[in-house]
Order: C-alpha cells, then structure tokens, then sequence
C-alpha cells in the first residue's frame, strides 16, 4: 500500500510539473487574446510615430522599399536570390508554430545567445529602453527593446525582447544576413522568459505601429526553411496581406 502511494504521488507531481513548463511557455509574450489557427509548415530616442518609443527613419530609397502604385502602399519585391539565415544563432533554439492572438514566433533560447539579421536590408527601428509597465497599456510596450530591418525583399523582420542591441545597430545602417543585431532577452512583456519575438510585416510608410510591425503573417514557415538553409522570402505573402488589409489602425489599447 505504501508503495503504490507513494508511486501514484509521484506520478501527479511529475504531471503537475510537465504542465507548469507548458502553461509557461505559451505564455510568453502574453496579450491575453483568444489562440489562432494553427498555419500549415513544410514536412520534416527620436520617434516618428511608432507608439512604442522605437528609433524610426524614413523608408531608404531603394528599389526595395517603393511606395509607387496608385495606393501608395509599398511593394514589396518577390525575388528569392537573396541570402536568409535563421534569427537565433543556437543549434538548440526552439519554437511553435502557432502565437496566441496575432501572426507571430517565440524563439526560445538561452537569454544572451545572438540575435543576427535574417537577411541583407536595412534597420528601420531600434528600441534601446525597456518602457514596459504591468499597469498598461500594454500593446505600445510589449516588445521592450527590439530591432526591426527592412529586407531587401521588401519584407519587415521584427526581433524584440532582446537584452541588448549591438553596438553601431541604428536606425539607416546596414546590415548583412548573419551579422549580429542583439541578444536574446526577457525585456518587455516577456513574462520572465528568455526568448525572441520574430514577426514579419509590410513597412506601412506613413502609418506604421507597434500592431503591425509585431507581426502579420505566419513566420514558423520560413524559419523551418532558413533552419534547413533553403532561402526562402516572405515578399510573395506579405505582399498578398497588404494589398487585402492596407496598413490597419491601432487596436484599443489594453
């Protein structure tokens, strides 16, 4: 008798500690909204409106990052001959293909592992400060200190919860697929655990925010592609998303 006792309280208390590490990692980067449907995958400071204190500059005058069309929206370019790499330089990182109430990846890593550019482009926002406060609001402030780039696609690539940004990483300057923007983090509405929010949108000239830029299509795709070294662009999709929805207001603020 004792014996199974003390094999069925062990047996409840492993449970009870393999669903504290679940409900743990779903919550990260918690916004309280209802879950989404799962995306289909392969088989195996100066502020110019960001809402979130973020560094923003005008969108460079490159081929990629035309505003032309009758819209003014930009376009984003679908050639595939550019380089992409995936986003945490960590064999062991880990990450799930769904989010909670938006389009986006939690990338699990230790706090400190490298951030690098996932492709050739430009930065377009940086974040050194952390301004998140539990009181709220909470959608400006989510991110804590992130980097944003603008890729050569045409393609935005948001990485936020960093501990840091690299040194010389600014709004303008230029980076290269791989190199090293920051490092991995718990800043902002982390819920404590070390990781990085990777999300993919349009640039939105003009009207650009925090709700867009945190991520409007599904990034677990590509990354698997990246992770397998298959380069992969979300120009075709992000451009798609664009010219359906435009660049949408903000959501009321929680």
């Amino acid at each position: 008798m004792r014996a199974d006792a003390l094999r069925s309280r062990t047996g409840h208390a492993a449970y009870r500690v393999l669903l504290s590490v679940v409900v743990l990692l779903a919550g990260a980067c918690a916004d309280g909204g209802p879950p989404v449907p799962r995306p289909t995958l392969p088989a195996p400071g100066w502020s110019a409106g960001t809402g979130d204190g973020g560094t923003t500059i005008p969108l460079p005058s490159t081929p990629a990052a035309t505003t032309g069309g009758p819209t003014g929206r930009p376009t984003a370019s679908a050639s595939t001959s550019g380089r992409y790499v995936f986003p945490v330089r960590a064999t062991n990182a880990s990450y799930h293909p769904t989010h909670s109430a938006y389009p986006g990846t939690d990338i699990f890593a230790a706090c400190g592992t490298p951030v690098v550019a996932v492709t050739d482009g430009r930065v377009l926002e940086v974040s050194r400060v952390d301004r998140f406060d539990k009181r709220g609001p909470r959608g400006p402030f989510n991110g804590g200190l992130f980097v944003s780039l603008l890729g050569d696609d045409g393609v935005r690539y948001y990485g936020s919860h960093l501990t840091v940004v690299a040194t010389g990483v600014e709004a303008g300057v230029r980076v290269r697929a791989g190199q090293q923007v920051g490092t991995v983090g718990r800043t902002g509405n982390a819920n404590n655990v070390c990781h990085l929010h990777f999300g993919i949108s349009p640039p939105c000239t003009g009207s650009d925010g925090w709700w867009i830029r945190r991520g409007v299509v599904w990034p677990a795709p590509y990354l698997t592609a990246w992770r397998r070294k298959v380069n992969r662009s979300a120009a075709d999709e992000v451009t798609a998303w664009h010219r359906k929805h435009g660049c949408p207001a903000a959501p009321k603020a929680d």
